[in-house]
């Protein structure tokens, strides 16, 4: 199987960087300081903007005061983070200016995360910050073919959470989904399903005009 497009928008938590357990552990403490069922936060929270989450179960509370504290946590809680397999290889084979990264994390969160992976910072990042609605609203991966200037149509998604696959198509672009986080059974709506980055081999074609994609 494979693809051709002109750019690749990558997640980043689960598919560039390996953040699961982190992820868990601090919704997990949010959510008992909060009386709020620890399952039920996990449920929605993974692809999801910080703000939404909060929005959605604790209305009560000062949802962006909730966002800047929790992502700060994140950020400083790095046992087991680390880069995924595959991905350092991956992001080097694309031409420079060809691909971004759209996350539902803030800036802050993202750029630190991408920092100690010791993975590059593009040109592009779209974070929460930058959008009104996250993923699944088609917004975020709208803004990153924009920013890229290349159309929606030309843009291939790699993803591993239904939001975010469900962003991309809603957005008119392909996706690929690595059961990094969630089952195969949650994740067919994507075009490709595959175990990690590893699979997934970039190179020009039409004099480099354009990518393509090849699953091995």
């Amino acid at each position: 199987m494979n693809f051709q497009c002109s750019a690749i928008l990558f997640d980043l938590d689960g598919v560039l960087v390996d953040s699961t357990r982190s992820v868990a552990r601090q919704w997990r403490l949010w959510a008992e300081e909060n009386n709020i069922d620890p399952e039920k936060v996990l449920a929605i929270a993974h692809g999801r903007r910080t703000i939404e989450v909060v929005q959605i179960l604790a209305p009560h509370l000062d949802a962006k005061a909730e966002e800047s504290r929790i992502e700060k946590r994140e950020a400083d809680d790095i046992d087991g983070v680390a880069v995924m397999p595959g991905a350092a290889e991956l992001l080097k084979s694309i031409p420079d200016g060809r691909w971004c990264v759209v996350t539902s994390g803030t800036r802050y969160l993202a750029t630190s995360r991408l920092r100690f992976a010791q993975l590059p910072i593009p040109r592009v990042l779209v974070a929460a910050d930058d959008v009104q609605k996250g993923k699944p609203d088609p917004e975020p991966y709208l803004k990153g073919a924009e920013l890229l200037e290349v159309k929606p149509a030309e843009c291939l998604v790699i993803e591993d959470a239904p939001a975010g696959i469900r962003s991309a198509r809603a957005g008119g672009m392909k996706a690929i989904a690595l059961t990094s986080t969630y089952p195969q059974s949650e994740l067919r709506e994507a075009d490709a399903i595959l175990q990690n980055l590893g699979k997934i081999q970039v190179r020009g074609v039409d004099g480099e005009r354009r990518l393509q994609v090849d699953i091995l």
